[in-house]
């Protein structure tokens, strides 16, 4: 009898598999210690499993190149109206953002959005609370920048 189930559990721990695979957000950002930094979009990925936005900082005269990640995966960015298109165009190369981030645990220019605001002070892409699972909202029209950055600490 045990020979009949065997096949059966090892299944499921296989189906499961990618669940258990997926990234923490408490595992790999410190929520504790969020910061806030001023910046100039390089380039935005609209893609699964999380939209990537890269940006340039400008630390001690030079350009410090950093990345972050969207809580909102791309349906649910679909889902509060923001399209790949609208997307885009709000985060466009050369668009002037602030950016209040969940840093990297291990230390890198990498974190995860929390707080993101074009140059007139917009909420851009629904991370207006932050925080994993929330719906998204907000809305800006899109906007170009210059390409220096400025960096402020919270």
């Amino acid at each position: 009898m045990r020979t009949f189930y065997l096949p059966i559990a090892v299944a499921a721990l296989v189906a499961a598999w990618p669940a258990a695979a997926h990234h923490g957000t408490g595992t790999s950002y410190d929520l504790s210690k969020p910061i806030t930094l001023e910046g100039t979009v390089t380039e935005f990925r609209y893609a699964n499993p999380h939209p990537q936005l890269f940006f340039d900082v400008m630390q001690k005269g030079e350009a410090a190149h950093w990345s972050a990640e969207f809580y909102p995966n791309p349906t649910q960015l679909q889902q509060g109206g923001w399209g790949k298109r609208r997307s885009e165009a709000a985060l466009a190369a050369g668009t002037k953002i602030t950016i209040t981030l969940a840093p990297s645990r291990a230390g890198t220019k990498v974190g995860a959005i929390l707080k993101l605001l074009n140059d007139k002070g917009e909420v851009l892409l629904g991370v207006a609370g932050g925080g994993p699972g929330e719906a998204p909202q907000g809305g800006a029209a899109p906007t170009a920048g210059g390409s220096s950055a400025t960096e402020k600490k919270e």
